[in-house]
């Protein structure tokens, strides 16, 4: 995508009226295409689109099988499920970059989708980041201390979030700590607009 580009948005949900509100809230600011399943999303995507919504529990072809379609064909697009299944250890497989649990509002849909957006910028590494903080924090707003504990894949998720922050630190010219790091990440934010 470049700056002169109005972003494309592919918004696949199999409830008309979720996929015609998203549509209204989105079409302003991006080119919006809605597919009502898995297979018309699949089928509507292509190099143009820069974020899909994507619902999770869909007839036919499930959110899970069309992302995992989305990360074989290697498009360079991010995923948010937006979805009413609430997040369990399964989500640290799966390849989204947000997950949104319904009801959503307009704002939280625009945040997300702009943010989105900004990652599309940043290199591997910090989209690697990204996506396995989204899904550090979802598992910590959702389970216990004990289940976060006890659950090996997690503790496996915090140390490449510690690796990465780091290897991010030293990229980035050496940040001492989270507040500076976000700061620094604002700032290149800024100066690739």
């Amino acid at each position: 995508m470049t700056g002169s580009e109005t972003p494309v948005v592919l918004i696949v949900e199999d409830e008309p009226d979720v996929a015609e509100t998203y549509n209204l809230w989105l079409a302003d600011d991006y080119a919006v295409r809605m597919a009502g399943s898995g297979d018309e999303g699949l089928a509507e995507l292509d190099d143009e689109v820069d974020v899909v919504l994507l619902d999770r529990m869909m007839p036919g072809l499930s959110g899970d099988e069309v992302l995992a379609r989305i990360r074989e064909r290697e498009l360079d697009c991010r995923v948010a499920m937006v979805t009413a299944v609430e997040p369990d250890f399964d989500i640290l497989e799966m390849g989204f970059d947000a997950y949104l649990c319904k009801p959503i509002r307009s704002q939280q849909l625009h945040e997300t989708v702009e943010n989105l957006l900004e990652r599309s910028a940043y290199d591997d590494m910090l989209q690697e980041y990204y996506s396995l903080v989204e899904k550090q924090a979802t598992l910590e707003a959702t389970k216990s201390s004990a289940e976060l504990a006890d659950n090996e894949e997690y503790l496996g998720l915090r140390e490449r979030v510690d690796e990465l922050q780091e290897d991010l630190s030293d990229t980035l010219g050496g940040i001492d700590d989270d507040e500076d790091f976000i700061a620094t990440l604002r700032g290149l934010s800024d100066v690739e607009e």
